[in-house]
């Protein structure tokens, strides 16, 4: 299973923004020098994340992004959706006649990797922004 460096730094910028949302709109900028993501990849994830509402920017010198929904609704899944990121462990579509290996049947670790898989996406969906801030906060205090 892996997780693109484009879902880590997805979730990494929107708990960056996060934290600092409500009190101004956060720029991309800011972003980008504290988390040492490049501007230009949070610029395409942004856009992705803007087109599936979960933030939105406001122009201007003091323009930027907040979120368009509380932390608390913003499930990890949310995020990976709305950047094309999917959590897969096995290279096969549920719905093929063909098995993993392009033989008639399914590996013989097939229904362990594909319950696995439930079990991954379970965990995500449960997760919020609003666990990680409150995961973060705890490691500053």
């Amino acid at each position: 299973m892996k997780l693109t460096s484009k879902g880590r730094y997805a979730v990494m910028a929107l708990v960056d923004l996060a934290r600092f949302d409500g009190i101004n709109p956060v720029s991309l900028r800011d972003i980008s020098l504290r988390q040492g993501i490049s501007l230009d990849y949070l610029e395409q994830i942004f856009s992705k994340l803007k087109k599936n509402q979960i933030v939105q920017s406001t122009r201007g010198t003091q323009g930027g992004y907040v979120l368009s929904k509380k932390p608390n609704e913003i499930k990890l899944t949310n995020i990976f959706h709305a950047v094309d990121e999917k959590v897969k462990t096995v290279q096969c579509k549920k719905e093929s006649k063909k098995g993993c290996n392009g033989k008639a049947t399914k590996c013989s670790t097939h229904n362990l990797w594909d319950e696995l898989e439930l079990h991954i996406n379970s965990f995500f969906e449960k997760k919020s922004l609003q666990d990680l801030l409150k995961n973060n906060n705890d490691q500053i205090n």
